[in-house]
């Protein structure tokens, strides 16, 4: 047993929904709690099943706003883990319809539900935006730069208006096997060049190991004290880019060039971006969105108060984790 499953709490004899279980932390979380003795995951899925493939769970079909199909997965469950979420678009209905009123219908629909022990929504660091505070804490006040960050500050604000037990968790960058943002990183620097923002040297990011995250989610799902809370849910540490660099080129096994990039030119490369993936047909990992809050938002916090509540205890050093993460990348072919 590792450090992380040590630390999962028990899931044994339980019911659980996922929405999002097909994406990368979601069919992480989904893993976690069929080690954890659930007995009965559901998971809502649009077509293709994904990392789901061959795990002992329920499909269910549709969206969040499919009522029946969000019924079927809530009848008589004791665990709603809502991990769905538009991550990128151009247009902010988009992010509105998928992240403010899908967390709508599935609430008012959870609301109804009296087997609910918890509801468990993830959320993002990214609804924190601008700051006077370099390190964000539970205090710190929306201001998000993004329309994916706004999206998941209306979605907490719409939380209270539901009686039902729930929780709120936010995490920063998030990485491991099956990640494909971060991942373009990765890439990157096993070409043999690293693009760093700013300082090398200095913190700059928080980073948590998915394996971590998925812990965190649990355990804020069972405590008492973590009841109607949000939370940070980061890694051991704050980093600069200069140590996730040195730990990818040592597990890449590659010399690697570091190319300094002013931060006023993060827009245009993040325009340009968006042009040639338009061009190509996909929507870049580094947009005009993301570049807005590589440039100005806060993308550390302090996960303290998940620590103190509920004794949150993230194991994966960066070094480890980004090593495991790109021996996954190696044998899962994406990385040569």
């Amino acid at each position: 047993m590792s450090d992380v499953d040590a630390l999962m709490p028990s899931f044994s004899g339980s019911s659980v929904f996922v929405t999002g279980g097909t994406g990368f932390v979601g069919s992480h979380l989904v893993e976690a709690l069929l080690k954890a003795g659930a007995t009965d995951v559901r998971c809502l899925v649009r077509k293709d099943e994904k990392w789901l493939n061959g795990l002992p769970v329920t499909l269910i079909e549709g969206t969040l706003q499919d009522k029946d199909a969000l019924q079927k997965g809530l009848a008589d469950v004791n665990y709603v883990f809502h991990v769905a979420a538009l991550t990128r678009s151009t247009k902010w209905d988009d992010f509105y319809q998928a992240n403010v009123q899908g967390t709508e219908v599935l609430l008012e629909l959870a609301s109804h539900q009296p087997s609910i022990k918890r509801a468990v929504l993830v959320s993002s660091l990214a609804a924190i935006g601008i700051s006077s505070d370099k390190i964000a804490d539970e205090t710190t006040p929306f201001a998000p730069v993004s329309m994916y960050g706004q999206s998941k500050a209306e979605m907490e604000r719409v939380v209270s208006r539901f009686s039902l037990p729930w929780t709120i968790v936010r995490p920063p960058a998030v990485y491991g096997p099956r990640e494909t943002d971060i991942f373009t990183f990765f890439k990157t620097i096993s070409s043999g060049v690293c693009p760093i923002v700013g300082s090398s040297t200095i913190p700059a990011l928080s980073l948590v190991h998915v394996s971590d995250l998925v812990v965190g989610i649990a355990q804020a799902a069972v405590h008492p004290l973590s009841l109607g809370k949000t939370f940070f849910l980061g890694g051991p540490d704050q980093y600069s880019w200069g140590e996730i660099r040195d730990a990818a080129a040592k597990a890449l096994a590659r010399r690697v060039l570091t190319i300094p990039i002013p931060k006023s030119v993060v827009p245009l490369v993040g325009a340009v971006a968006e042009v040639v993936g338009k061009v190509l047909g996909f929507y870049p990992p580094l947009n005009r969105e993301k570049a807005r809050e590589i440039v100005s938002a806060t993308i550390m916090c302090d996960s303290s108060l998940a620590i103190s509540t509920f004794d949150y205890k993230p194991q994966m050093d960066l070094a480890r984790g980004i090593t495991e993460t790109i021996h996954w990348y190696k044998n899962a072919k994406w990385l040569k």
